[in-house]
């Protein structure tokens, strides 16, 4: 049997060149020709099959341009595309074979170069009043600071009588501490990050804080000051980190959590009476005294002052206190936050 033409043999359409520009294929889809008069079978309709046939046509055309589009802008032919699990492949690789910084490190990073080592001298007569064993005088047990030794200054000896940590709060040379590291003092001496050695002079005092504010002398041309932060939100658990001197040793640097605010400290003397204080349990320990206490942004929010053990013994059981960096800027003259 004899199966019937779609179009009429008078008019056939032209069928588009595949390689036809897929403007003048959407403007054919657009405007298509008019519809040729059937000579067959009428129930088969050959205008509209014309018209499927060719808007078919031209989303397939249209369709090829845009994925040869994709894959010039994606890569050159044959590059397989990134999927999902190629991603998470690449990033599990990472983790598995390269060391990433612990928070602490980073936070330590940032800090390191305003972390500066003080140390309290007493002056020759002093040196020279000592008992006849040739011991000095004990320092505060209170107090995280390393013990007294005697070093050469020219021809003459002086005493180390408190050696703590400071940190730079201004590029100018500008440092705080703690009063009892250079308590009693008669010279006083700062060793910057890169090993500059300066005198430094007090400036300000806030003894109700147990904070010193010196200023060196000299400074390191590319000194720095450390970032101050507000200890408003600053919340029991967040992770601290604590940098200093302990036992003259350092830059030292311990990892912890504030354990909780607003906390009073009583010298084990009952001399110093300190209010409104963060507790933490980084590891603090003589010669930590006037060191940052500084978040995971390696921001200082307090300054480091006093270490609790109700024992004789006076190391590092867990409890440390820091003043809030909003007295220590205070007493730097600084507005506070």
């Amino acid at each position: 049997m004899r199966r019937a033409p779609l179009y009429s043999p008078s008019s056939p359409p032209a069928r588009p060149a595949l390689n036809a520009p897929i403007a003048s294929v959407a403007a054919a889809s657009a405007n298509p020709a008019p519809a040729p008069a059937a000579i067959a079978t009428p129930a088969t309709p050959g205008p509209r099959r014309h018209r499927a046939w060719l808007i078919a046509t031209s989303a397939g055309l249209l369709g090829a341009a845009l994925a040869l589009a994709l894959v010039m802008r994606l890569g050159p032919p044959g590059a397989r595309a990134l999927t999902q699990e190629d991603i998470d492949r690449a990033v599990l690789h990472t983790l598995n074979t390269k060391s990433l910084p612990s928070p602490a490190a980073r936070a330590y990073e940032t800090v390191r170069g305003s972390i500066v080592k003080v140390i309290g001298l007493s002056d020759p007569t002093e040196v020279a009043a000592k008992d006849k064993n040739g011991k000095a005088g004990k320092p505060d047990k209170g107090n995280p600071r390393a013990q007294p030794r005697v070093e050469r200054d020219g021809e003459a000896e002086r005493e180390e009588r408190g050696i703590g940590t400071g940190v730079v709060i201004q590029d100018n040379g500008t440092i705080l501490t703690n009063l009892h590291v250079v308590f009693g003092a008669r010279r006083i001496k700062v060793i910057f990050a890169d090993g500059l050695e300066s005198e430094a002079d007090v400036i300000a005092l806030r003894p109700e804080h147990d904070l010193a504010v010196l200023r060196a002398r000299k400074i390191p041309d590319d000194l720095k000051a450390a970032t101050m932060r507000s200890t408003h939100d600053l919340r029991p658990g967040d992770r601290v980190t604590a940098v200093g001197f302990p036992f003259g040793i350092g830059p030292s640097v311990s990892h912890g959590v504030v354990s909780g605010l607003k906390r009073e400290f009583r010298s084990p003397e009952g001399q110093r009476i300190l209010t409104n204080l963060i507790q933490f349990d980084a590891a603090a320990n003589p010669g930590n005294s006037g060191g940052p206490l500084i978040t995971d942004d390696g921001e200082v929010v307090g300054i480091v002052t006093a270490i609790y053990n109700p024992t004789e013994e006076r190391f590092f059981v867990g409890i440390g206190f820091a003043v809030p960096i909003e007295n220590a800027a205070q007493a730097a003259g600084m507005p506070p936050f």
